[in-house]
């Protein structure tokens, strides 16, 4: 363990579940010793550095999900480290898959809220109001800042030559730090319905084996590294389980993913959102 000072904290890292924490936590190159809380601050702390960044990461209490616990957890966390600058709120979320293989997401593909039209990246699509002929969403909101925006564009230009995106050397088995259970998915288990065709009633929420695989999607298998996405990413309160809602929204605010706690940062606690899909936010959700 290192001993260290508050003020070297200039990341912030937000987990939703603990499993996201874990996984967090595999990334750390070096842990170090915890540090006196603010009194007020009921946050629990892994604090660590990953190449010259020093990184304080906090995880959302069990069972509490949304845009509210994230927002009360970021603030606590600024509370007790006053010098962080940077903000990150990384996890999983429901894709949105689409006939264009540029665009598509399987399972294990990776989604970077990018500002976009005017937007900031995160939409916040349960927020809105009441109009003629049905309900109009306003809820953009503020852009990530803008060193974390230019170490973005920095990235995607690497990504460009051979050998440039190594996030497969921090994939499992690669990376002996993570379990197995956070190895990239198998194609054989990356399972796409159409939406028109809902989860077979009676099953578990977990087991598709009696959905009939006569209404699968075909595709091409992703290769054996997730693809990277940039673009607009939902934010709200509620699960999306309905294939046919999420089509119309993600074709109408040109969304790639949706998750529930982005939208309780971005206007107030700077941050990038990075999603890693693990379902199609269907009602075969986490088959």
């Amino acid at each position: 363990m290192v001993s260290t000072s508050h003020e070297k904290y200039k990341v912030g890292w937000i987990c939703a579940l603990h499993s996201e924490l874990a996984a967090a936590i595999a990334m750390l190159d070096e842990r170090h010793d915890a540090l006196p809380q603010d009194k007020d601050d009921n946050n629990t702390y892994t604090l660590g550095s990953i190449g010259k960044h020093n990184v304080v990461i906090a995880c959302l209490p069990d069972g509490e999900y949304g845009t509210n616990s994230a927002a009360h957890v970021a603030s606590q966390m600024k509370r007790t480290y006053k010098s962080i600058r940077l903000g990150l709120m990384v996890g999983i979320a429901g894709g949105v898959p689409s006939t264009d293989p540029n665009k598509d997401l399987q399972l294990g593909d990776i989604v970077v809220s990018q500002p976009n039209n005017g937007n900031g990246g995160v939409l916040q699509y349960d927020m809105g109001k009441s109009v003629p002929g049905g309900f109009k969403v306003t809820g953009f909101l503020n852009s990530p800042p803008q060193a974390l925006r230019t170490a973005i564009a920095a990235l995607r230009a690497e990504h460009q030559f051979p050998n440039g995106n190594k996030i497969s050397n921090h994939l499992w088995p690669t990376n002996t730090n993570l379990p197995s259970k956070f190895a990239y998915p198998l194609n054989g288990r990356d399972e796409l319905f159409r939406p028109d065709y809902p989860h077979t009633s009676g099953d578990s929420d977990h087991d598709c084996t009696h959905c009939n695989r006569a209404y699968l999607v075909r595709r091409q298998p992703r290769g054996p590294n997730p693809a990277i996405r940039y673009g607009t990413i939902a934010s709200g309160n509620q699960v999306m389980k309905d294939a046919i809602q999420r089509d119309l929204h993600a074709k109408q605010y040109k969304l790639l993913c949706f998750e529930m706690e982005a939208a309780g940062l971005m206007n107030w606690f700077p941050c990038v959102v990075i999603r890693g899909i693990c379902d199609y936010s269907d009602s075969h959700k986490n088959c």
